[in-house]
């Protein structure tokens, strides 16, 4: 029987005139051909495909919108705005603190370092087709080195926004290198207009002994789709903590692969989810321990209001010979209206004999004992709900070390609880 053909859509057909269009002037030409032909075999992933089962890309992208246009423009502070997916012109030559370097991504790869360029596009992830369709099209973003030893104490922010209001798509690619025994904070925010579809794509490359806190947040963000993709990689006793708050944007799905490859690796991702009205949010990790002696945690919570929905997918991977592992992941939902949904698929595959690792998955609503309580001493309704639904969510924000970005997520969570239906 002849192998059955899938009839590429309106929107892949775009994507592949993009890239056809884009290709002379890329650079890394060679791994961008071999990523545009994993999206070209698989095309945009749909419902059929299991990671991407409670989000239907294939579905929800019916048309892909023209490529973002827009020239770098000048540092306007210390973040780094990144338009349309474009990195400011003078990024490099901005005061960074000492033993910082910052780059815009375009002129590491006019540089051909072979070193880097690997760096940019790892394995891990790579079979995933929006991993693919960003390392094709990604043609901007950055490459942030950290020197070894070096203890960074400002936050780097790094801002991603859109140009104007007409209809794009925008690809960018951030590659963050941690030299061992380095430290520092990242924040990554995402603003944008309504018409927006977003590809962004972070690699963290985290060196022995390493640390890194990075904090995803949504703000005043609108678009209508965006994928979201984190890969990292530990070697020994580095330190990787992630955090997202989503709060805003009609579809968005962040996916995370992360690798332990070195003993005494510790790997922690959580996040708050606040969704209302339509919205639809994913958060899927793929945690691969990959040596013995690793730790990982994973902590998801969402409160989910009107007709939206959350997602949360977490699979840990214990490879054989990596002992002693300890590994923990757990999901909290509060259901704050009828319609509202959210979908839960924890799994573990373990193939070693000495770990500790467990997982765990819950979904309720209001505790009424609790609600009636409060409203016994004389707060409103809506008040005492709010403080309920900001201790659920504040038990995962108390995670994030540093103190100033804590506060700008309680602040963030506080004006949601304010503004929520």
């Amino acid at each position: 029987m002849a192998p059955v053909t899938q009839l590429k859509t309106l929107a892949e057909t775009a994507l592949a005139e993009a890239y056809a269009g884009a290709r002379g002037a890329s650079r890394a030409i060679a791994e961008r051909d071999e990523a545009f032909a994993v999206f070209g075999a698989r095309g945009l992933p749909s419902r059929r495909v299991e990671a991407w089962h409670y989000t239907d890309l294939r579905r929800l992208l019916g048309e892909a919108y023209p490529m973002a246009t827009s020239a770098p423009a000048p540092m306007r502070g210390p973040r780094i705005d990144i338009i349309d997916g474009v990195a400011p012109a003078d990024v490099a030559t901005h005061a960074w603190p000492a033993g910082l370097r910052v780059r815009a991504l375009r002129d590491v790869l006019a540089a051909d370092d072979a070193a880097m360029i690997a760096r940019l596009f790892p394995e891990q992830g790579s079979g995933d087709a929006t991993v693919a369709l960003n390392a094709a099209l990604a043609a901007d973003g950055l490459v942030i080195e950290v020197e070894a030893g070096a203890r960074i104490d400002e936050v780097v922010e790094i801002h991603f926004a859109s140009g104007g209001d007409a209809p794009r798509s925008e690809f960018s690619r951030v590659l963050i290198v941690a030299g061992a025994g380095s430290s520092v904070t990242l924040v990554e925010s995402h603003a944008s207009g309504a018409r927006v579809q977003r590809n962004s794509l972070f690699v963290f490359d985290v060196a022995a002994g390493a640390t890194i806190e990075h904090v995803f947040i949504t703000d005043d963000h609108h678009a209508e789709i965006h994928v979201a993709t984190l890969i990292a990689e530990l070697a020994e006793g580095a330190r990787f903590h992630s955090f997202a708050l989503i709060s805003s944007g009609a579809m968005l799905r962040r996916q995370s692969f992360a690798r332990c490859a070195g003993e005494n690796a510790e790997l922690a991702l959580r996040g708050v989810s606040l969704l209302s009205g339509k919205q639809h949010a994913d958060n899927t990790l793929v945690i691969d321990h990959a040596v013995p002696h690793g730790q990982s945690r994973e902590l998801f919570k969402h409160i989910v209001a009107g007709e939206a929905t959350g997602v949360f997918q977490g699979k840990v991977i214990v490879r054989p010979h990596a002992q002693k592992v300890d590994g923990g992941m757990k999901s909290q939902t509060l259901l704050i209206s009828a319609d509202a949904a959210v979908y839960n698929k924890p799994e573990l595959e373990i193939f070693a004999d000495d770990v500790v690792c467990g997982h765990g998955a819950t979904i309720g609503q209001i505790d009424a004992d609790q609600l009636f309580y409060l409203m016994a001493r004389g707060l409103p309704r809506a008040r005492a709900e709010a403080l309920l639904l900001e201790g659920f969510a504040r038990e995962a924000i108390e995670f994030v070390v540093h103190e100033p970005t804590r506060e700008r997520l309680e602040a963030a969570l506080a004006a949601w609880l304010d503004r929520r239906p």
